[in-house]
């Protein structure tokens, strides 16, 4: 297959401690037509090649020699927020995953988890491949814009008659960890009839993400398990690798059962099964995210006479899922992401 058309000019710096993985990005990110302009064994070396190069996107591992992959982050993000796209490339285990998620949280673009096996090498590259096309494609446009100069651009709608306290459910994907961080603390406790929230991740980092939410919010939020129930201050997060499906009793059940866009969780599953049991009392709320889940679970939504939020394009790091909605016109506010909060609280009946 050949390499696709639109990374031809697409420029990357690789940083990575393990001379083998550097090797392989180079060789597999040159194949697909990629340009990779230098290689970094440590993170002084990868500012240094940063700076040196002005590239499209970085690679970056977390654990390296010297300054690590937490302090290029930091030391390539501006006095306003704003950083060069990067990819964090990580090993699984717990402390990686904690790490993982602190790197999302302050502005790194999206992760891929390194290969376990040759059999995962495939899989691996492929979607490190996409994440880095859409990450260099992000420095033009909307998304360097500091947030505090973005300005309301909610649409106005009827306000229907009072449902009572609505079942709030929350679906991101790349940028999602961050746009979480934001949004999650400062919502009210109770909120509504309680939550759930599904977040494109593998399996293993979502209870670092939780436990991460968990710690600065005044909701009880953790990883959903089999048979769990919702309430007024719990939001509940589908774990890495399952769908999370809500059932009699407002109960919770994990499948892995594959899905035509490849992922694990789905939001629609999980959104469809809300609008099933709660009908009119549904808030759907769509943040940042590549692709078009969530999609078909607002068409469901709003059949049933629920409300339907999503992020605008101003503070998103990727512009795909709440745009699916807002082109099908089924949004009923489009929203900065510091204006998310206080219209969820209202909307929930909090």
């Amino acid at each position: 297959m050949g390499a696709p058309a639109t990374a031809l000019r697409r420029r990357i710096v690789v940083a990575d401690d393990s001379a083998f993985m550097r090797h392989m990005l180079v060789h597999a990110l040159t194949a697909q037509g990629f340009e990779v302009v230098a290689e970094a064994r440590n993170g002084d070396e990868a500012l240094a090649a940063c700076r040196a190069h002005q590239p499209d996107a970085l690679t970056l591992d977390l654990a390296m020699p010297g300054l690590d992959g937490m302090g290029v982050l930091r030391s390539l993000t501006d006095a306003r927020g704003r950083t060069l796209p990067i990819v964090v490339v990580s090993a699984f285990s717990p402390a990686h995953s904690a790490k993982a998620m602190e790197a999302l949280s302050e502005g790194a673009f999206d992760f891929v988890v390194k290969p376990t096996s040759p059999q995962t090498r495939a899989g691996f590259f492929a979607e490190l491949t996409a994440k880095l096309e859409v990450a260099a494609e992000s420095t033009r446009g909307a998304r360097w814009t500091a947030v505090a100069a973005v300005r309301p651009t909610a649409r106005p709608r009827a306000r229907a008659a009072s449902v009572g306290r609505r079942f709030v459910v929350i679906a991101s994907s790349t940028g999602g960890p961050r746009a979480l961080g934001s949004l999650i603390p400062r919502l009210p406790s109770p909120l509504g009839s309680g939550g759930v929230i599904v977040q494109h991740m593998p399996p293993g980092f979502t209870r670092s993400l939780a436990a991460r939410l968990d710690g600065s919010s005044r909701l009880d939020v953790r990883e959903a398990g089999e048979a769990d129930g919702v309430d007024s201050g719990t939001l509940l997060l589908a774990p890495g690798g399952h769908h999370l499906r809500l059932g009699a009793g407002n109960r919770t059940h994990l499948s892995s059962e594959p899905q035509p866009n490849g992922l694990c969780p789905v939001a629609d599953l999980t959104i469809a099964d809300a609008a099933r049991l709660h009908g009119s009392r549904v808030l759907l709320v769509v943040l940042t995210g590549m692709g078009r889940d969530g999609l078909e679970g607002a068409r469901a939504v709003k059949a049933r006479g629920g409300v339907v939020l999503v992020e605008a394009e101003e503070t998103c790091t990727v512009y795909g899922m709440p745009r699916a909605i807002e082109e099908a016109g089924l949004a009923d506010a489009v929203l900065p992401l510091e204006q998310l909060p206080e219209a969820i609280a209202r909307e929930a009946g909090a």
